[in-house]
């Protein structure tokens, strides 16, 4: 599990698997708009066992979990979970270990496709969520095997946590612990909407109500880049960009363009250092991490529209971009 800013994951006290075990069997109220969470769904989901080199343990850290998304036995985890190991294998939820294959990994986006010889059923996507709307974590927490928790949609988009150069999370309060990582987030209606993939802590690594799931958006582009090549194609757009100070937000929101690449694919649209940025492909800019995520969903070779201010005049352009 990815915490911020530490990532070591501490050994496990007694008092601390009692809790687990504890917040693994907490019942949560369900909203009267959402239906009762279906255990069907742990049957797309299982536990993920890396076998690192060496001795094959993976010191003071636990088992991991993954997802299936595709048919066929493709099931999606997190890069990190996955970590020097170059063998794996998958627990599901009746008890039986199989072996699986790495298909491909990657580390800008934190997640890994793999393949197990089984197929699994594939949950449903869903939107993004409504602010406040329940959802439910599933997944292996502290290797003790899967379980449910859940809690509400805190936020959604959220972009520069510090994970990942590429973010799209969904941020929720559902508990999430080391071994998680890798899991469900599912929606009222039992539809899969993100892979659970960090926690945010101060001083330890325990649950402090900031957790994050790729958004199913994000997990399925990769996915499909990684089964149908083998890797993840990321654009390119040669902007060079930063955060609005404190006065420059006074006039407009967005991302200061700090230098353009000689001959990118910026500078062939006509943008210019100092431009502000507010808008890529659709898709907001409120912060110079929201490019990186703009730019990755439009995709290599494709044309991005751009929206921008410059010397406080709103102004649009496109941008073709190239891969990295």
């Amino acid at each position: 599990m990815k915490t911020r800013p530490s990532r070591i994951i501490r050994p496990l006290s007694a008092v601390a698997l009692s809790l687990a075990i504890f917040l693994s069997t907490t019942v949560s109220i369900t909203p009267a708009n959402a239906e009762p969470f279906s255990p069907d769904i742990l049957a797309s989901v299982v536990s993920l066992l890396p076998q690192w080199p060496g001795d094959g343990r993976r010191p003071k850290e636990p088992e991991g979990t993954a997802v299936a998304v595709l048919p066929g036995g493709y099931l999606v985890t997190n890069d990190h979970v996955i970590g020097r190991a170059k063998t794996i294998h998958i627990r599901l939820n009746d008890g039986r270990v199989l072996a699986a294959d790495i298909i491909g990994r990657d580390a800008a986006t934190d997640i890994a496709l793999i393949k197990a010889a089984i197929d699994l059923p594939v949950l449903p996507t869903g939107p993004e969520p409504v602010l406040g709307a329940r959802v439910c974590a599933v997944g292996n927490q502290f290797g003790l095997g899967l379980s449910v928790t859940c809690g509400v949609a805190s936020a959604v988009g959220r972009t520069g946590a510090g994970f990942n150069p590429v973010e799209d999370f969904i941020q929720t309060d559902a508990v999430i612990n080391p071994g998680g990582s890798g899991g469900a987030l599912v929606d009222g209606k039992n539809r899969l909407i993100g892979l659970v993939s960090a926690i945010f802590t101060k001083d330890s690594d325990a649950n402090i109500g900031v957790n994050f799931a790729a958004s199913i958006k994000l997990v399925m582009r990769v996915a499909r880049d990684l089964k149908n090549h083998g890797r993840v194609a990321h654009a390119s757009s040669g902007l060079n960009v930063r955060d609005l100070t404190l006065s420059e937000r006074r006039t407009s929101a967005g991302a200061l363009v700090h230098g353009i690449a000689p001959d990118g694919p910026a500078a062939k649209a006509g943008l210019k250092a100092e431009d502000i940025i507010t808008n890529i492909g659709g898709r907001a800019v409120r912060k110079a991490s929201d490019v990186a995520t703009a730019v990755f969903y439009v995709g290599v070779g494709n044309d991005a529209s751009v929206e921008y201010r410059r010397d406080g005049a709103r102004e649009m352009t496109t941008i073709s971009l190239s891969s990295q």
